[in-house]
């Protein structure tokens, strides 16, 4: 049972690192703050600290940092994980978060992505996501694309 608990604690931590970047962040973090304030309380404080988290993974994005993303990550891991292994039965709800966090609200089964870039200095866009539905980098050149 224990394994099964941590998988699932990774796995919420990565969809909430996920949202924090995502343009949808509120909604993500009103469901996250319930989850953790029906057991901790102080809503605030919670959403302090998520939001904390949010602004350190929004500069180590932008700065390329890869190493405080993943300890961003590593932090809400071992709370979900602590949470978990307190109260067992959180489980099915941190289940219900996840699928209601999910891009379409459900049909995808949450997985851990790493994403690694290699080969020296990068001079283009870079994308590091687990799905990507739709891209679109500046406005098209007339003449070019439908």
């Amino acid at each position: 049972m224990e394994a099964e608990l941590v998988a699932l604690a990774a796995a919420g931590a990565t969809t909430f690192v996920q949202q924090m970047a995502a343009d949808s962040w509120a909604q993500a973090r009103d469901r996250i703050v319930s989850f953790f304030s029906r057991r901790a309380g102080e809503e605030g404080v919670i959403e302090g600290e998520l939001e904390t988290s949010r602004r350190e993974l929004t500069v180590a994005i932008e700065a390329g940092d890869e190493q405080t993303a993943l300890d961003v990550e590593a932090e809400w891991r071992t709370r979900l994980r602590r949470t978990l292994v307190a109260d067992p039965a959180t489980a099915s709800e941190l289940r219900q978060v996840l699928i209601e966090l999910a891009p379409d609200g459900g049909g995808q089964q949450v997985v851990n992505v790493h994403n690694t870039i290699s080969g020296g200095v990068q001079q283009g866009t870079v994308v590091q996501v687990g799905n990507v539905g739709s891209l679109n980098f500046g406005t098209p050149v007339e003449g070019y694309g439908p």
